[in-house]
């Protein structure tokens, strides 16, 4: 089978997409859960997780605040992973055709409807005004479009990201839903076992990043992570051979792990080290 992730602007009608796929192919939904699991498992609030997410930066709070948010991205990753390494998944919340960007023939989806569709899920949905719906679809819409391009250096409306665009206009969600269940059946988006090795990849990777990042002395570091087969390799700067030792015990303590290279240790520049 395969794994489906939609994307889509505040009331473009994903959520109800994602709905029909799942009662129509039995599959797992996943969206807010994952923000829910990740809260509980690395030992932070479900608001805090979730307004970072989608919190606005102010200039002042721009490095601060994306370190967080790199550091909630990788809580989230590695939730996600661990729920799509077996298929059958729909996920249709935050970016997750960019957290599994490294992971081929996931289907990419993405929603569009017009402004009054939009609006019409709004007042639906949240019981909103007319004029309340069309001030916070703007305003989500404009927090998404800016943290995407902050954070990734994309443009969320490239369709290049995307396998399928839907455009709610002229096409039912029936019709859409009909359309992606068919897909899964191609060869093209099954789980071989290449794509599960990625995912096993991509899965380690961010089990360490999450790791190191609920650490009170590695959090704030930006480390570049590579497994190839269990067998880690961690570089960039620490500020002492404590610290280093402190990330060669987390990253050697993660079940997985078969063994760490950290050969440029002990080399020294401007009282950094490089792991």
């Amino acid at each position: 089978m395969a794994i489906i992730t939609i994307s889509r602007g505040t009331f473009s009608g994903g959520q109800k997409l994602a709905e029909c796929l799942v009662s129509k192919l039995g599959y797992e939904s996943l969206s807010r859960e994952i923000l829910v699991e990740a809260a509980e498992k690395y030992g932070i609030s479900e608001s805090e997780l979730a307004n970072a997410m989608k919190a606005k930066p102010a200039i002042a709070e721009r490095l601060s605040l994306n370190i967080d948010r790199i550091r909630y991205l990788a809580f989230i990753q590695t939730t996600l992973c661990e729920h799509v390494r077996n298929d059958n998944v729909v996920y249709y919340g935050h970016a997750g055709h960019l957290l599994l960007k490294d992971v081929c023939r996931v289907i990419k989806v993405k929603v569009i409807a017009t402004e009054e569709q939009r609006i019409a899920y709004a007042m639906d949905r949240n019981k909103l005004s007319r004029q309340e719906a069309v001030l916070y679809i703007k305003k989500m819409d404009k927090y998404r479009q800016k943290w995407t391009k902050f954070l990734y250096g994309i443009d969320w409306n490239d369709p290049s990201l995307y396998d399928v665009v839907v455009n709610l206009r002229d096409t039912s969600i029936e019709t859409a839903c009909s359309m992606i269940s068919t897909m899964t059946s191609a060869p093209e988006y099954q789980l071989t076992d290449e794509i599960k090795k990625a995912i096993a990849k991509l899965l380690l990777e961010s089990q360490i990043k999450a790791s190191l990042a609920s650490d009170s002395v590695t959090r704030n570091y930006m480390l570049k992570i590579e497994a190839v087969d269990g067998h880690i390799r961690v570089s960039g700067r620490v500020r002492n051979t404590d610290h280093a030792d402190r990330i060669r015990r987390i990253v050697a303590e993660i079940p997985g792990v078969k063994s760490l290279d950290c050969s440029c240790v002990d080399y020294y520049i401007n009282d950094d080290i490089i792991l």
